[in-house]
């Protein structure tokens, strides 16, 4: 009997490694995206989109992840930034929600290196420094990263009066 249940736990434990991801599958970089300001508004109803931007630069960090000190920056930068678009209130309402909802061992889609897959091998990717390898798939997607963040900033433009105001012709 002992003799089965072993070897019933061996081809359990098998079945298990083969259904989680490779480690080449985890280490691979997904496009970047960004819904703004994740299950929160972008700005106030007259001025739909006026932090929006400090949401998207912190998605872009978000993505890439990193250290726990990478993402203290982040969540200040956040502060910061909508600090400066709408005041202390809602930047300290916005930096305690990401401080607490952001965190790599959440399955969110906006969590701590959300570009990566959750798991690393077996264990869920945390707060992890990006390998050379992984430095170099980023600095890959970072053009059209750009690109993506430039074309949100025309979309949804921080004040109505640039909604208003006609792009430079080139």
């Amino acid at each position: 009997m002992r003799m089965f249940l072993s070897a019933a736990f061996f081809m359990s434990a098998i079945a298990l490694s083969a259904s989680l991801p490779s480690p080449a599958a985890a280490n691979s970089l997904k496009p970047f995206t960004t819904d703004g300001c994740s299950l929160w508004i972008d700005g106030t109803p007259e001025q739909p989109h006026l932090w929006r931007h400090c949401c998207v630069a912190h998605d872009l960090a978000y993505w890439q992840g990193g250290s726990k000190a990478d993402r203290q920056q982040a969540d200040a930068d956040i502060l910061a930034c909508v600090k400066q678009a709408q005041g202390p209130g809602m930047a300290q309402y916005m930096y305690a929600n990401v401080r607490w909802g952001g965190s790599p061992y959440w399955m969110s889609s906006y969590r701590w290196g959300y570009g990566w897959n959750y798991l690393d091998g077996i264990w869920p990717r945390g707060y992890k420094l990006p390998t050379a390898e992984e430095q170099a798939q980023i600095a890959a997607q970072l053009p059209a990263a750009q690109a993506l963040i430039a074309r949100d900033i025309e979309l949804y433009p921080a004040s109505k009066d640039k909604e208003l105001t006609p792009a430079p012709a080139n």
